[in-house]
């Protein structure tokens, strides 16, 4: 099996400002010590949408090198304090929770 993620899928925040500043100064340094087993995090932030308003605001991709590595870590203390961490901080909505395995096209 190749790479897989847990990708995080925030909705618009009730307030862009307070969100991105609990996330950045708190959520992320959180994620980077606690979450064993990572290999990198990708955070991205919705700018647009061929609809207008895009789906989410933020995607985060968390990063490991097998499934067994992402649910050790998701069943470790660290993981689960990360995990409600995300939840707590999302004021517009649970954030959306996927597990992917990833495949990459080189051109």
């Amino acid at each position: 099996m190749a790479g897989v993620k847990l990708i995080v899928q925030y909705p618009c925040p009730k307030d862009i400002e307070a969100f991105e500043k609990v996330y950045l100064s708190e959520h992320v340094p959180m994620a980077v010590a606690k979450l064993a087993g990572k290999t990198r995090i990708v955070a991205s932030k919705g700018i647009a949408a061929p609809q207008g308003v895009p789906a989410f605001y933020r995607v985060v991709e968390i990063h490991f090198p097998s499934m067994q590595a992402l649910q050790a870590c998701a069943e470790s203390a660290g993981g689960k304090q990360t995990i409600a961490n995300a939840v707590s901080i999302s004021s517009g909505g649970p954030p959306v929770f996927l597990i992917a395995e990833e495949e990459t096209f080189t051109f």
